[in-house]
């Protein structure tokens, strides 16, 4: 699309214990960046690169918007869910030490401050995108301090917004009405272990995360974030908000179990990737070529010529591509 941009580029392999000094230094300088995935071993105590990344930056707020895509098949019709998940304390403060030979301790860690602060947040997207409902998901029945201290935040924050309806939801009923009747959400806000869960289901109900980009993004550009939101319909989005800066992916799943050896076949779905680029497209104030780029994705898909096998199709990354760029009008 011959876009004004200039890439400094990265390419690193294989095990990692972190980020390496010269991308975090690159990352610190553009304050931009279009990644792709990082894997953690399960187990083995190795900590996750993609909780550092947040914890280094401050990417406070997750969010996950899932819409049903014409041209893709689903159970569901008019899903529309936005999941604003905590994204830098509970369970993924990575909080973990052996008590004694065989029994580990693993500390869920919740804060007024943070939740107080994905609360609000969760609640003025509401508001500035005509949304109606915030619901917030926890397990306050059984873990009656830490779930009920961000129960009673986010019921503080409701008091400034009345215009809006909030309610709650026990997270293990919350995952059993959103696959039995997902049209019932509106806007969810959760702690940080139950939005993974959460907003993971919440995407395979509207396609997948193959077609989930991704983005983890600073709240100085909240207002661009809420504009892409408002105008954006028909496909799988993800971001991170933090304070300063803006690292773009593909959703978080979508790089994990199975997806490398699709990769070294060459029919891994770029439809996440190319989402996510558009999506940092919008946040450096570039929105006529993000609108190309998206509506050039929908066209592929909802014609359905080219597709990778996770959407049913025979395709490979390069041909789909190649099918984007045809369509880029």
């Amino acid at each position: 699309m011959q876009a004004p941009i200039t890439f400094e580029k990265f390419e690193v392999h294989g095990d990692m214990n972190k980020i390496p000094d010269e991308v975090m230094d690159s990352i610190k300088g553009t304050r931009v960046c279009l990644k792709g995935g990082l894997i953690t071993p399960v187990g083995g105590g190795v900590n996750s690169l993609n909780v550092a990344l947040r914890k280094e930056l401050d990417l406070y707020v997750s969010l996950v918007n899932c819409f049903t895509l014409p041209g893709l098949f689903s159970r569901h019709e008019k899903v529309d869910i936005v999941v604003i998940r905590e994204n830098t304390e509970g369970e993924y403060s990575g909080l973990e030490h052996e008590v004694v030979p065989g029994v580990v301790e693993s500390l869920k860690v919740i804060t007024k401050f943070c939740s107080e602060r994905i609360a609000k947040y969760a609640f003025e997207f509401a508001h500035l995108n005509n949304r109606k409902t915030v619901t917030a998901v926890h397990k306050a029945n059984i873990m009656k301090l830490a779930d009920g201290l961000f129960l009673e935040s986010c019921r503080e924050i409701a008091k400034k917004y009345p215009e809006i309806t909030y309610n709650e939801i026990i997270v293990d009923n919350c995952c059993m009405q959103l696959v039995s009747k997902p049209e019932q959400f509106d806007v969810m806000v959760t702690p940080n272990l139950y939005g993974n869960l959460v907003a993971n289901t919440a995407a395979g109900i509207a396609g997948g995360t193959g077609v989930m980009p991704g983005g983890t993004q600073s709240s100085t550009i909240f207002a661009t974030i809420l504009l892409y939101f408002c105008n954006h319909i028909h496909h799988i989005v993800t971001g991170n908000v933090g304070t300063e800066y803006a690292i773009f992916e593909q959703g978080a799943s979508a790089g994990n179990v199975g997806k490398p050896k699709m990769v070294e076949k060459k029919r891994a779905n770029p439809v996440a990737l190319l989402l996510s680029s558009a999506m940092m497209l919008r946040h450096l104030q570039l929105p006529d070529y993000a609108d190309r780029l998206e509506t050039a994705v929908k066209r592929v898909i909802y014609e359905g010529k080219y597709r990778t096998k996770d959407l049913g199709g025979s395709s490979t990354t390069q041909e789909v591509t190649d099918a984007v760029i045809s369509a880029l009008t």
